[in-house]
């Protein structure tokens, strides 16, 4: 359990457990991404969802100005329809992750995020309607390539970016969605989940101990960031996360020629 792969996972996961607590986002793509040089993608897939299940949940409820039930009851009730659109898509995406190669999903997502961060640069804030139908649209797409890339960040940060400027409200709508996509793939996975050696779940219980407490040092800094560099920030890692997956979709594609 204890080898330098293993080890340079913990690590890897320490880092992005930070950046997570900073940001909302991050332990999930990062680690997708070193596990996915490991293993195939479904499995890298099924490897994460515990440590990410574990630190949604404590990013939606720890923080900010409300207490714990304060932060599950407000969030629920103003972003329920978003939650449940991001759920319902995430099984639909984790059902696509078996029938169809990520690369097209990944590409695609790419591209999304290539305009988004350069209108951005650009200056122009692209704000989508606060109707109904979006919000039904932003979920059922975000929870899809969550359920079947691990990806589902970029589409919701794209749209909470354009709907408020406050940093919790974006860190914890995020997770909250985030985790519901967790509970989809453990339902549709369950089965592979189950099936995991002994190892890999020791490994599972290594990163997220780790995680968990990297992720309430990564809280406490986001206290000190101002909203626009918390902005620039996010903004920063879409691109980190826009390249990554770009090239994850290139590669891939090129495996099946």
């Amino acid at each position: 359990m204890f080898n330098f792969e293993n080890l340079l996972l913990t690590f890897i996961f320490a880092i992005a457990s930070v950046l997570h607590g900073i940001s909302g986002i991050g332990v999930t793509l990062v680690a997708t991404t070193a596990l996915a040089s490991l293993y195939p993608l479904q499995h890298a897939i099924i490897l994460i969802i515990f440590p990410s299940f574990a630190l949604n949940l404590m990013t939606w409820l720890i923080g900010g100005e409300r207490s714990v039930w304060g932060n599950f009851t407000y969030y629920l009730k103003h972003y329920w329809l978003l939650a449940l659109m991001s759920l319902l898509g995430s099984i639909l995406g984790v059902k696509l992750l078996m029938w169809v190669d990520s690369s097209y999903i990944l590409l695609l997502l790419a591209a999304v995020i290539a305009f988004y961060v350069i209108s951005n640069a650009l200056g122009k804030k692209i704000i989508l309607p606060a109707t109904t139908p979006v919000l039904i649209a932003t979920g059922l797409i975000a929870g899809i390539v969550g359920g079947s890339t691990n990806a589902m960040s970029t589409i919701l940060l794209m749209y909470l970016l354009g709907s408020t400027d406050d940093k919790n409200t974006i860190a914890k709508v995020g997770n909250m969605c985030y985790l519901l996509g967790k509970v989809a793939q453990i339902i549709v996975l369950r089965d592979s989940l189950i099936a995991l050696p002994t190892s890999d779940w020791l490994l599972i219980g290594l990163v997220t101990t780790v995680s968990v407490i990297f992720l309430l040092f990564g809280i406490r800094l986001r206290h000190y960031l101002s909203q626009h560099r918390f902005r620039q920030l996010v903004l920063v890692i879409l691109t980190v996360l826009g390249l990554r997956v770009g090239w994850q979709g290139i590669t891939g594609l090129m495996s099946l020629i």
